[in-house]
């Protein structure tokens, strides 16, 4: 670990939880943290999340789910107190790394991570499989199985208007 003008060198880490505790191990270890006074080695403490998009009753709906679930990104500067205070944490289980010693997420690990949970940025519209006059098997609602025509293509919303024959 380095100090470069007093400021200690933080690091992303990855801390192993029980299963469902993500969020639990996040809330009691910023509390040791505070309690310990240890703030100014420790940056944030993630639990990534993602919105996805899930078909419910013919319906879209956008749910967050955890990326990695039963892991905790734990940016600090590591060094003996740091580590048995993250270690001591009720629910968490272990440092990821090799044998003994925890592994730093490399820059482009740790980007590619928050780029994925950034929900400011607008989302690209989908790019839809489809052109109109295409005849196609719808496979969900009130007409699965009937075959229909695209009628029509709503690409920022994820839809499709498909002209189906009952009779």
């Amino acid at each position: 670990m380095t100090e470069s003008s007093g400021v200690m060198d933080k690091r992303w880490y990855v801390v192993h939880t029980y299963s469902g505790h993500e969020n639990k191990v996040k809330t009691n270890l910023e509390r040791t943290i505070k309690n310990a006074g240890a703030e100014g080695k420790f940056g944030q403490i993630l639990v990534a999340m993602e919105e996805v998009a899930e078909m419910r009753d013919g319906k879209r709906v956008i749910k967050r789910r955890k990326t990695f679930p039963s892991y905790v990104l734990v940016e600090m500067a590591l060094d003996d107190e740091t580590r048995a205070l993250v270690a001591n944490v009720p629910g968490v289980t272990r440092f990821i790394g090799s044998g003994q010693d925890p592994v730093a997420l490399t820059e482009n690990e740790v980007a590619r991570i928050l780029g994925q949970m950034d929900t400011t940025r607008p989302k690209e519209p989908l790019e839809v499989p489809y052109k109109v006059g295409e005849h196609v098997k719808v496979t969900d609602g009130p007409f699965t199985d009937f075959t229909g025509v695209v009628d029509e293509i709503n690409p920022e919303r994820g839809k499709l208007k498909v002209m189906v024959s009952i009779f």
